[in-house]
């Protein structure tokens, strides 16, 4: 199952990392995107089933090369990364497709 990855997220994602096209988040978005970096793999886990959209725009900020890329395009509404319907009004999905695309692949 993918997750989708809301606008407002990928600019908040951009901007705990410096990147173009981030948003400042309020307090306790910055401080779950804190927590969720520095938990533990069985509070991490926690986090992410409370937090889906996030944990997936964190970790592909931190761990996928074309991460920053696509957090972008969710951000500036480009959008989805070779999705076969074409959309580009959103939300996306962490693998560039749309929910309606990503609904027809569970």
């Amino acid at each position: 199952m993918s997750t989708t990855i809301p606008r407002e997220t990928a600019r908040h994602v951009l901007w705990r990392y410096g990147h173009k096209g981030g948003a400042h988040p309020g307090s306790f978005t910055q401080h779950l995107m804190a927590a969720i970096e520095a938990a533990d793999l069985q509070n991490r886990a926690i986090l992410r089933d409370t937090y889906p959209a996030l944990s997936a725009a964190l970790h592909l900020a931190r761990y996928d090369e074309t991460g920053i890329a696509q957090l972008q395009r969710i951000a500036t509404g480009e959008g989805p990364l070779g999705c076969r319907c074409g959309d580009t009004a959103g939300p996306f999905t962490a693998d560039g497709r749309c929910e309606t695309c990503s609904g027809d692949a569970q």
